[in-house]
């Protein structure tokens, strides 16, 4: 049995705009995001810490790192998910963002569940 057996995680996430926090006039675009964090893996994992890169368009570059998300530090079994929604802001109406959730598995090693660039985007500008 590989590591990659015991340790799978699959993040799903969807985006969307919010419109009625966002003031574009002053460059103030909100969004949300939700993560979806399914182990696939073997044993349980908990969610230590996240870890997120969030670009703008203008190449301007946050990076957020903090314990747990939301407040909480999941413990997820083989086949459970947790599923949560947060926000961030951007100075464009488009961004990117990626990054990474650091887990401990039951066998005590640790090891980084991959969130894969995703685009955050007010309607209409991407097609």
């Amino acid at each position: 049995m590989n590591e990659v057996d015991l340790n799978k995680i699959k993040v799903d996430v969807e985006t969307r705009y919010i419109e009625d926090q966002s003031n574009p006039e002053q460059n103030y675009y909100v969004f949300a995001y939700t993560i979806t964090i399914l182990n696939k893996g073997r044993q349980s994992a908990q969610l230590l810490a996240r870890h997120w890169v969030i670009t703008d368009s203008n190449q301007k570059v946050q990076e957020v790192r903090g314990d747990g998300v939301v407040g909480e530090q999941p413990l997820l079994k083989p086949g459970e998910q947790f599923v949560y929604t947060s926000g961030t802001m951007l100075e464009t109406e488009i961004g990117t963002m990626k990054g990474s959730c650091q887990m401990l598995a039951d066998d005590g090693s640790h090891f980084n569940a991959t969130i894969d660039e995703f685009v955050l985007s007010t309607p209409r500008v991407l097609h």
